[in-house]
Protein backbone atom coordinates (compact mmCIF):
# COMPACT_ATOMS: atom_id res chain seq x y z
CA UNK A 1 0.00 0.00 0.00
CA UNK A 2 2.77 2.46 0.97
CA UNK A 3 6.21 2.64 0.32
CA UNK A 4 9.43 3.85 2.33
CA UNK A 5 9.65 7.78 1.75
CA UNK A 6 5.97 8.13 1.15
CA UNK A 7 4.65 11.05 3.33
CA UNK A 8 1.23 9.93 5.08
CA UNK A 9 -0.90 11.01 7.58
CA UNK A 10 -1.93 8.87 10.47
CA UNK A 11 -5.30 10.23 12.38
CA UNK A 12 -4.81 11.65 15.80
CA UNK A 13 -0.70 11.57 15.11
CA UNK A 14 -0.26 13.73 12.07
CA UNK A 15 2.08 13.44 9.30
CA UNK A 16 5.50 11.52 8.49
CA UNK A 17 7.09 9.81 6.17
CA UNK A 18 7.42 6.48 6.03
CA UNK A 19 11.53 5.55 7.16
CA UNK A 20 11.08 1.91 7.04
CA UNK A 21 8.99 -1.11 6.70
CA UNK A 22 10.11 -3.65 9.58
CA UNK A 23 9.01 -7.02 10.36
CA UNK A 24 8.72 -7.55 14.17
CA UNK A 25 7.47 -10.47 16.64
CA UNK A 26 5.00 -9.12 19.14
CA UNK A 27 3.46 -11.78 21.81
CA UNK A 28 4.32 -14.70 19.19
CA UNK A 29 3.00 -13.13 16.29
CA UNK A 30 5.15 -11.76 13.41
CA UNK A 31 3.88 -8.58 11.49
CA UNK A 32 5.03 -5.83 9.54
CA UNK A 33 4.81 -2.36 10.30
CA UNK A 34 5.77 1.16 8.71
CA UNK A 35 8.10 3.04 10.82
CA UNK A 36 6.86 6.99 9.83
CA UNK A 37 8.59 9.58 11.48
CA UNK A 38 6.94 12.75 12.09
CA UNK A 39 8.39 15.92 11.05
CA UNK A 40 7.94 17.90 14.05
CA UNK A 41 9.61 16.51 17.48
CA UNK A 42 11.49 14.14 15.67
CA UNK A 43 8.49 11.33 17.44
CA UNK A 44 8.70 7.64 15.03
CA UNK A 45 5.62 5.74 14.79
CA UNK A 46 5.11 1.99 14.36
CA UNK A 47 1.63 1.14 12.70
CA UNK A 48 1.06 -2.38 11.68
CA UNK A 49 0.74 -2.44 7.78
CA UNK A 50 -2.40 -5.23 8.11
CA UNK A 51 -4.57 -2.30 9.84
CA UNK A 52 -3.22 1.00 7.35
CA UNK A 53 -6.65 1.15 5.95
CA UNK A 54 -8.63 0.61 9.09
CA UNK A 55 -6.87 3.22 11.56
CA UNK A 56 -7.15 5.81 8.33
CA UNK A 57 -3.89 6.08 6.76
CA UNK A 58 -3.69 8.24 3.78
CA UNK A 59 -1.52 10.05 1.52
CA UNK A 60 -0.59 13.84 2.22
CA UNK A 61 -2.40 16.39 0.34
CA UNK A 62 -1.49 17.42 -2.88
CA UNK A 63 0.15 21.37 -2.95
CA UNK A 64 -2.29 22.82 -4.91
CA UNK A 65 -5.40 21.79 -2.31
CA UNK A 66 -3.08 23.73 0.97
CA UNK A 67 -4.44 27.08 -0.26
CA UNK A 68 -8.37 25.21 0.71
CA UNK A 69 -6.97 24.36 4.09
CA UNK A 70 -6.09 27.96 4.97
CA UNK A 71 -9.36 29.34 3.39
CA UNK A 72 -10.66 26.87 6.39
CA UNK A 73 -8.68 28.84 8.79
CA UNK A 74 -10.27 32.36 7.58
CA UNK A 75 -13.98 30.97 7.93
CA UNK A 76 -16.06 32.33 10.47
CA UNK A 77 -16.36 30.05 13.68
CA UNK A 78 -19.08 27.29 13.26
CA UNK A 79 -21.96 26.93 15.13
CA UNK A 80 -20.43 24.82 18.69
CA UNK A 81 -22.21 23.11 21.48
CA UNK A 82 -22.28 25.70 24.39
CA UNK A 83 -21.92 22.34 26.20
CA UNK A 84 -17.84 22.06 27.01
CA UNK A 85 -18.33 17.81 26.91
CA UNK A 86 -19.95 17.92 23.80
CA UNK A 87 -18.09 20.37 22.22
CA UNK A 88 -14.89 18.38 23.12
CA UNK A 89 -16.28 15.46 21.75
CA UNK A 90 -17.19 16.48 18.28
CA UNK A 91 -14.03 18.48 18.25
CA UNK A 92 -12.02 14.72 19.34
CA UNK A 93 -14.55 13.10 16.26
CA UNK A 94 -13.67 15.58 13.75
CA UNK A 95 -9.78 15.12 14.45
CA UNK A 96 -10.01 11.21 14.46
CA UNK A 97 -11.24 11.14 10.91
CA UNK A 98 -7.77 12.10 9.67
CA UNK A 99 -9.11 14.94 7.57
CA UNK A 100 -7.14 18.13 6.97
CA UNK A 101 -10.21 19.99 6.75
CA UNK A 102 -11.80 18.80 9.79
CA UNK A 103 -9.02 19.27 11.70
CA UNK A 104 -8.57 23.13 10.34
CA UNK A 105 -12.26 23.36 11.48
CA UNK A 106 -11.19 22.46 15.03
CA UNK A 107 -8.18 24.62 14.78
CA UNK A 108 -10.17 27.59 14.04
CA UNK A 109 -13.27 26.89 16.36
CA UNK A 110 -11.06 26.31 19.29
CA UNK A 111 -8.51 29.56 18.34
CA UNK A 112 -11.32 31.78 18.08
CA UNK A 113 -12.88 30.41 20.80
CA UNK A 114 -9.59 30.87 22.80
CA UNK A 115 -9.48 34.50 21.41
CA UNK A 116 -12.80 35.96 22.81
CA UNK A 117 -13.66 33.39 26.06
CA UNK A 118 -10.82 31.75 26.56
CA UNK A 119 -10.59 27.56 26.56
CA UNK A 120 -10.66 24.98 29.44
CA UNK A 121 -7.14 23.31 29.98
CA UNK A 122 -8.72 20.06 27.81
CA UNK A 123 -9.49 22.40 24.98
CA UNK A 124 -6.15 24.38 25.15
CA UNK A 125 -4.70 20.49 25.01
CA UNK A 126 -7.04 19.37 22.29
CA UNK A 127 -6.06 22.46 20.07
CA UNK A 128 -2.40 22.26 20.73
CA UNK A 129 -2.78 18.58 19.35
CA UNK A 130 -4.79 19.83 16.25
CA UNK A 131 -1.70 22.47 15.58
CA UNK A 132 0.22 19.83 15.60
CA UNK A 133 -1.72 17.50 13.75
CA UNK A 134 -2.26 20.36 11.19
CA UNK A 135 1.12 21.82 10.78
CA UNK A 136 2.69 18.60 10.24
CA UNK A 137 0.86 18.04 7.19
CA UNK A 138 1.15 21.24 5.96
CA UNK A 139 4.98 21.51 6.38
CA UNK A 140 5.51 18.25 4.22
CA UNK A 141 2.59 19.13 1.34
CA UNK A 142 3.96 22.58 1.36
CA UNK A 143 8.12 21.77 1.63
CA UNK A 144 8.39 24.68 4.28
CA UNK A 145 9.65 24.44 7.69
CA UNK A 146 7.14 24.16 11.25
CA UNK A 147 8.24 27.73 11.99
CA UNK A 148 7.30 29.33 8.61
CA UNK A 149 3.86 27.03 9.00
CA UNK A 150 3.37 27.79 12.47
CA UNK A 151 3.84 31.59 11.51
CA UNK A 152 1.57 31.73 8.87
CA UNK A 153 -1.40 30.21 10.67
CA UNK A 154 -0.72 32.48 13.42
CA UNK A 155 -0.96 35.46 11.15
CA UNK A 156 -4.55 34.73 9.51
CA UNK A 157 -5.41 34.55 13.02
CA UNK A 158 -3.99 38.06 14.22
CA UNK A 159 -5.65 39.44 10.98
CA UNK A 160 -8.99 38.65 11.89
CA UNK A 161 -11.05 40.76 14.36
CA UNK A 162 -13.64 38.83 16.30
CA UNK A 163 -16.74 39.84 17.11
CA UNK A 164 -16.87 39.36 21.15
CA UNK A 165 -20.44 37.66 20.87
CA UNK A 166 -19.63 34.89 18.92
Amino acid sequence: MFEIGDNIVYPNHGAGTIVDIEEKEILGETKHYYIMKLPIGEMRVMIPKDNAEDIGLRDIINEDVVPNVYKVLKQDQSEMSQNWNRRYRANSEKIKTGDIFEVAEVVRNLTIRDIVKGLSTGEKKMLSNARQILISELVLAEEKDEEEVREKIDEIFEEQDFDEEE
